[in-house]
């Protein structure tokens, strides 16, 4: 097993110990996946708890080889159809990371399911987020094919209506610090409309100039994901195995 792959599973095995530590997993659904350098991807087994992913547990896929469903240990069909979907049309999304977290979730489930530039963490995402709105059954087959077809290059979030959040990026670091945010963007949006009080939207000017200011956070997203990593390290050692 070359380094790349030793990185790949450990640091996605991390992300799914933390995703379950923030309680942003549903039962032993949702999927994360890492596509490599040789063209196979990354991707929990089927029925696997996130809180009890090893990096050596996670499966490697051809996204072009439908035998894999042939497999003993074959994957859930819904992640191979999403996440081999996206893998073949997006080489630009080398890691996705799709949850049912709350906050997201609830957006999702809004007939105005925009992010509004309300703080810091949204404006991280103006103008970087598509919006599904066309939700059609549980992702199998063409729906899996359409929902590729939402994420252009300038997006790196697609809220799926009816449905949940996915996030694209080209290293696992990225995708995991865009969920928190995003995550912790949603948190604040619901909240406020709880409130019932008037939101103070940014402007135009002010949200996209605080969105280029995140871009050249350069380092930010890999200083995030290495104190998690280190921070298992102490007290789960077991997701490197």
């Amino acid at each position: 097993m070359h380094q790349e792959e030793i990185t790949a599973r450990r640091h996605l095995a991390a992300a799914f110990r933390w995703t379950a530590r923030y309680h942003w997993h549903e039962s032993v659904a949702n999927h994360f996946s890492f596509a490599m350098s040789d063209g196979r991807f990354l991707i929990n087994p089927n029925g696997r708890h996130f809180s009890r992913i090893r990096a050596s547990e996670l499966l490697a896929l051809d996204p072009r080889d439908p035998s894999v469903m042939q497999r003993l240990d074959a994957p859930d069909p819904t992640a191979w159809a999403i996440h081999g979907a996206m893998h073949r049309n997006l080489p630009h999304a080398r890691c996705i990371l799709h949850t049912h977290s709350h906050y997201a979730t609830v957006l999702a489930c809004l007939a105005d399911s925009r992010l509004l530039p309300l703080e810091q963490n949204s404006m991280r995402f103006y103008g970087r987020v598509a919006i599904d709105e066309g939700f059609d059954g549980m992702g199998l087959g063409d729906e899996a094919e359409r929902l590729s077809a939402q994420l252009q290059a300038q997006h790196n979030v697609l809220l799926m209506g009816n449905h949940g959040v996915m996030v694209v990026a080209d290293s696992i670091a990225q995708a995991f610090d865009d969920l928190y945010y995003f995550e912790r963007a949603c948190k604040t949006q619901i909240t406020a409309y709880a409130s019932g009080q008037p939101l103070r939207v940014a402007s135009h000017e002010v949200a996209q100039k605080t969105a280029e200011q995140w871009q050249h956070y350069e380092g930010f997203a890999q200083r995030h994901f290495d104190e998690l990593l280190a921070i298992l390290d102490e007290e789960e050692p077991s997701y490197k195995d």
